[in-house]
């Protein structure tokens, strides 16, 4: 079978596409099929070494998959061949197959196309545990998202609206901020691109406040960081919450004194350990979003597509900044 491997430390460019051996079910494992992969910002941390999690090469990267199951290994109960199921895996998605430990596989709907599967559990997941178990969002609190139009900020915007907050979408262009509104954001926000100096810094923090209002945001969810962070938490309401999920922008540093003055939380988003922590409250949050899917309060927005061959664009895709909604590899 073929696989996209990373074989040395390096950006997207060092990806090379081999034969490997297909993989056989250990205990307590399914082997895919796999239709797609979604691409997210940990794919192209992880093939540079600045992930938490570090695999021995080589290794295919790619956490999240949709395929169908085509063989099980011993203990296995639950799933069969045939069944379709995404498959939540940390790294070895971009490959033809791919064995998976029936735990970590989650049946999915026979109208979710394969390209949606691949694109819904990560950033729905991040987003609605950031939002539901980081947050406590209620109904009627403002929510502002900074990159609103991405993967993990267009889920945010959607759950937010599914759970009755009034959401602010920030975003980088007129057109990213067209497609957070067709998701359901209330107002929005297009901002400058950084970094940012003193003044800078202080007509962004005046953009973000101008659109929260007088009273502020009650939730920021920022997945992009930087420059960004600061100007945002200048436009938190009293007693706020300030959810840190990535740092594409780089990694800010926050005066705490802001924390002081609005009495506000700076709360840590780390979806993935979470998930190993406290499996069944996960199952429940994955149940309550595969029920928010079937009435059509959420929809995986998938951009762009790319064929195995070409995974290393997709990541480059990615991390450019030119994806809107989801970026996906899929696999024939």
């Amino acid at each position: 079978m073929k696989a996209m491997l990373s074989k040395i430390a390096g950006g997207p460019e060092t990806l090379v596409l081999e034969e490997i051996a297909d993989p056989l079910p250990a205990p307590g494992e399914v082997v895919l099929d796999v239709k797609a992969c979604g691409v997210n910002f940990p794919d192209s941390l992880i093939i540079r070494d600045l992930y938490q999690y570090k695999p021995e090469r080589p290794f295919a990267p790619g956490g999240e998959v949709s395929g169908v199951v085509t063989a099980v290994g011993e203990g296995v109960k639950r799933l069969k061949a045939g069944d379709r199921v995404i498959g939540s895996v940390g790294w070895g998605g971009m490959a033809e197959r791919l064995a998976v430990a029936e735990n970590r596989c989650i049946p999915i709907p026979d109208m979710m196309p394969f390209d949606q599967a691949a694109a819904f559990i990560m950033t729905y997941g991040t987003s609605y545990y950031a939002l539901k178990q980081r947050a406590s969002l209620k109904p009627g609190e403002t929510l502002l998202v900074l990159g609103a139009a991405g993967g993990v900020g267009l889920a945010a915007v959607e759950l937010g609206k599914a759970m009755g907050a009034r959401v602010i979408a920030a975003v980088s262009s007129e057109e990213k901020l067209a497609l957070t509104e067709a998701h359901g954001a209330d107002a929005g926000v297009v901002y400058p691109s950084g970094p940012f100096d003193k003044e800078g810094q202080k007509a962004l923090a005046d953009l973000f406040k101008g659109v929260c209002g007088k009273d502020g945001a009650d939730v920021i969810y920022d997945p992009v960081g930087g420059d960004y962070a600061e100007a945002a938490l200048r436009a938190i309401a009293w007693e706020g919450r300030f959810l840190v999920v990535g740092f594409p922008a780089g990694i800010p540093k926050l005066p705490l004194n802001l924390t002081l003055l609005k009495s506000c939380q700076v709360v840590g988003v780390f979806w993935g350990e979470w998930t190993r922590r406290f499996p069944s409250q996960n199952a429940e949050n994955i149940r309550e979003l595969l029920e928010f899917y079937a009435k059509g309060a959420i929809k995986p927005t998938v951009s762009a597509h790319f064929p195995l061959e070409r995974a290393g664009e997709a990541i480059s895709w990615l991390t450019d900044r030119k994806a809107m909604g989801k970026v996906v590899v899929t696999i024939d």
